[in-house]
């Protein structure tokens, strides 16, 4: 009866132990809070972390958020050269973006954007994959060959769109010169409606190529040796170890290279632009290019629309940044 009426006494002990325990670690916590040097040290930090994260916060606020808005507001108001004098410009709600989709030339520059952002970061991706498994093997001048490719990424845009403005003149381009050494005709590069698209794609993949290169060769270098060591030993081919090996380990590179080039690539003009002016007619013609059309390559600039067709592409952005959020979430949840 005693050692059975003990056990309970013990167990009552305990618990009455740990509640003093946790009595006494409250009222730690509330002298600590009451102490004013505590107060005054949990302030300062606060302070300095909110002193690393001002910068940021007021950079994103000012270049980010207010333009936004900014050109939200644009878009569901009608202004005029005039509204920027006398500041009045009607609201007119969604009537911008009505008639924008109602424009001959929304379809072919909807067409057209989704051409060259889909042929530029597919032939990017796959040219830029190809050149980072060439230079994963180790051979001489591998660092000098590599370092060459990212010449065209360090170049600026209108040098490189100029250039390639040249090469492919229909007259005295040096493209059309060696097609004629094979005894293919002239081809009007930038002068037709059924070209124009392909040379500026030309251009925009050349320029592109160096970025995938640098990320996808990045990705290379963290798959460990002892996997291709491990399929070695199993007997797998070059093809077997790139396709269950190297491509599904460099899933993660793949998925924010496609986006970065994607949302890059929505909103490239200055190549276009320089290369055909999305001419001739609309045939090369984004909606990059539309929008800077509308709002100054006329007389009558319409501003409003040209922020429409902005948000347009803002919009089809950030679809595909939810749509790769989700992919990796899902991807993370599988793992």
């Amino acid at each position: 009866m005693t050692a059975m009426q003990t056990a309970p006494r013990t167990g009552a002990g305990e618990g009455t132990g740990r509640t003093r325990r946790a009595v006494s670690a409250s009222d730690v916590t509330r002298r600590a809070e009451r102490d004013p040097r505590r107060r005054k040290r949990h302030l300062r930090e606060k302070l300095i972390a909110w002193g690393f994260i001002a910068p940021v916060a007021i950079y994103m606020i000012v270049f980010y958020a207010y333009p936004l808005v900014r050109n939200l507001d644009l878009s569901l108001r009608d202004y005029t050269l005039a509204s920027f004098i006398t500041g009045e410009a009607p609201f007119v709600g969604i009537a911008n973006y009505l008639e924008v989709m109602r424009s001959a030339t929304f379809w072919p520059a909807l067409g057209n954007t989704a051409v060259f952002t889909l042929g530029s970061i597919v032939v990017q991706f796959a040219l830029g994959l190809a050149l980072a498994l060439f230079f994963y093997r180790r051979f001489p001048l591998a660092t000098t060959l590599r370092a060459l490719f990212l010449v065209p990424w360090l170049l600026p845009l209108l040098v490189s769109a100029s250039i390639w403005g040249w090469m492919l003149n229909s007259d005295s381009g040096v493209v059309n010169a060696a097609l004629a050494v094979f005894g293919i005709p002239q081809v009007n590069w930038l002068t037709s409606p059924q070209t124009s698209m392909i040379g500026v794609l030309i251009a925009n993949i050349w320029i592109g190529i160096p970025f995938n290169l640098v990320i996808i060769y990045s990705g290379l270098q963290n798959i460990p040796a002892e996997v291709y060591e491990a399929s070695a030993l199993d007997g797998a081919n070059a093809w077997q170890t790139f396709w269950r090996i190297t491509f599904p380990m460099l899933r993660p590179v793949s998925a924010i290279t496609l986006l970065l080039g994607l949302i890059y690539t929505l909103k490239v003009f200055d190549i276009i632009w320089i290369m055909t002016r999305g001419g001739p007619g609309s045939s090369s013609t984004t909606f990059a290019i539309w929008s800077y059309q509308l709002g100054f390559g006329g007389g009558s600039p319409d501003l409003s629309p040209a922020a429409a067709v902005g948000n347009l592409l803002i919009v089809i952005a950030f679809i595909f940044g939810i749509i790769y959020i989700r992919t990796q979430r899902s991807t993370e949840d599988e793992s």
